[in-house]
Protein backbone atom coordinates (compact mmCIF):
# COMPACT_ATOMS: atom_id res chain seq x y z
CA UNK A 1 0.00 0.00 0.00
CA UNK A 2 3.23 2.15 0.32
CA UNK A 3 5.98 2.50 -2.14
CA UNK A 4 8.98 4.18 -1.06
CA UNK A 5 11.49 4.72 -4.15
CA UNK A 6 14.94 6.29 -3.49
CA UNK A 7 17.31 7.92 -6.14
CA UNK A 8 20.82 9.84 -6.19
CA UNK A 9 23.47 7.09 -5.01
CA UNK A 10 26.07 7.11 -7.17
CA UNK A 11 29.97 6.62 -6.74
CA UNK A 12 31.61 9.96 -5.27
CA UNK A 13 35.58 10.65 -4.09
CA UNK A 14 36.17 10.92 -0.24
CA UNK A 15 34.91 14.74 0.05
CA UNK A 16 32.66 14.79 -2.42
CA UNK A 17 28.83 15.63 -1.74
CA UNK A 18 25.83 13.37 -2.93
CA UNK A 19 21.83 14.46 -2.52
CA UNK A 20 19.78 11.46 -1.88
CA UNK A 21 15.62 11.66 -2.47
CA UNK A 22 12.85 9.41 -1.60
CA UNK A 23 9.84 9.75 -2.86
CA UNK A 24 6.20 7.95 -0.60
CA UNK A 25 3.65 7.29 -2.81
CA UNK A 26 0.10 5.29 -1.88
CA UNK A 27 -2.43 5.04 0.26
CA UNK A 28 -1.29 7.72 2.78
CA UNK A 29 -2.94 10.24 4.51
CA UNK A 30 -0.01 11.33 6.59
CA UNK A 31 3.45 10.99 7.26
CA UNK A 32 4.91 10.95 10.56
CA UNK A 33 8.73 10.30 11.28
CA UNK A 34 11.05 9.72 7.35
CA UNK A 35 14.48 8.39 7.67
CA UNK A 36 17.55 7.04 6.03
CA UNK A 37 19.04 4.12 6.72
CA UNK A 38 22.34 2.15 5.71
CA UNK A 39 24.02 -0.70 5.78
CA UNK A 40 27.30 -2.62 4.72
CA UNK A 41 27.88 -5.64 3.81
CA UNK A 42 28.46 -7.50 7.57
CA UNK A 43 27.52 -4.69 9.33
CA UNK A 44 23.54 -4.28 10.94
CA UNK A 45 21.57 -1.32 9.79
CA UNK A 46 21.92 1.89 11.02
CA UNK A 47 20.09 5.09 11.63
CA UNK A 48 21.98 7.69 9.70
CA UNK A 49 18.94 10.96 10.01
CA UNK A 50 15.32 10.79 11.15
CA UNK A 51 12.93 13.92 10.76
CA UNK A 52 9.96 14.25 12.29
CA UNK A 53 6.18 15.91 10.96
CA UNK A 54 7.09 19.25 12.94
CA UNK A 55 10.88 19.02 11.20
CA UNK A 56 12.87 17.92 14.16
CA UNK A 57 15.98 15.61 13.22
CA UNK A 58 18.07 13.12 14.98
CA UNK A 59 21.58 12.21 13.29
CA UNK A 60 23.63 9.81 14.45
CA UNK A 61 26.80 10.80 15.78
CA UNK A 62 28.90 9.62 12.57
CA UNK A 63 27.32 12.02 10.25
CA UNK A 64 26.59 15.16 11.91
CA UNK A 65 27.76 18.39 10.25
CA UNK A 66 28.29 16.78 7.38
CA UNK A 67 24.85 14.91 6.54
CA UNK A 68 21.50 17.05 6.24
CA UNK A 69 18.89 15.64 6.34
CA UNK A 70 14.90 17.95 4.94
CA UNK A 71 11.18 16.71 3.38
CA UNK A 72 8.60 18.40 1.00
CA UNK A 73 5.36 16.92 2.69
CA UNK A 74 3.58 18.49 0.28
CA UNK A 75 5.81 16.05 -2.09
CA UNK A 76 6.20 13.44 0.67
CA UNK A 77 9.70 13.00 0.16
CA UNK A 78 12.38 13.36 1.90
CA UNK A 79 16.25 14.19 1.11
CA UNK A 80 19.57 14.00 2.41
CA UNK A 81 22.13 16.09 1.66
CA UNK A 82 25.70 14.39 2.29
CA UNK A 83 28.92 16.31 2.31
CA UNK A 84 32.48 15.87 2.91
CA UNK A 85 31.97 12.33 2.46
CA UNK A 86 34.23 9.51 3.33
CA UNK A 87 34.63 5.62 2.53
CA UNK A 88 33.47 4.68 5.40
CA UNK A 89 29.84 6.02 4.26
CA UNK A 90 30.14 3.67 1.69
CA UNK A 91 26.85 1.13 2.30
CA UNK A 92 23.21 1.00 0.37
CA UNK A 93 21.33 3.44 1.91
CA UNK A 94 17.43 2.75 2.59
CA UNK A 95 14.91 4.89 3.39
CA UNK A 96 12.02 4.14 5.88
CA UNK A 97 8.58 6.27 6.49
CA UNK A 98 5.87 5.78 9.46
CA UNK A 99 2.37 6.37 7.37
CA UNK A 100 -1.43 7.04 8.47
CA UNK A 101 -3.18 5.31 5.75
CA UNK A 102 -6.62 5.27 4.68
CA UNK A 103 -7.89 2.78 6.44
CA UNK A 104 -7.04 5.25 9.29
CA UNK A 105 -4.32 2.33 10.25
CA UNK A 106 -0.33 3.36 10.92
CA UNK A 107 2.29 1.48 9.93
CA UNK A 108 6.26 1.97 10.27
CA UNK A 109 7.17 -0.85 8.87
CA UNK A 110 7.55 0.64 5.33
CA UNK A 111 11.15 0.53 3.38
CA UNK A 112 12.58 1.63 0.09
CA UNK A 113 14.89 -0.80 -2.02
CA UNK A 114 18.16 1.08 -1.54
CA UNK A 115 20.05 3.20 -3.31
CA UNK A 116 24.30 2.64 -3.38
CA UNK A 117 26.35 4.79 -2.07
CA UNK A 118 29.98 4.26 -2.53
CA UNK A 119 32.67 7.04 -1.55
CA UNK A 120 36.39 6.25 -2.81
CA UNK A 121 39.66 7.01 -1.41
Amino acid sequence: QVQLVESGGGLVQAGGSLRLSCAASGSIVSINAMGWYRQSPGKQRELVALIQSDGRTNYATSVKGRFAISRDNAKNTVYLQMNSLKPEDTAVYICNAAVVLNSGRYFADNWGQGTQVTVSS
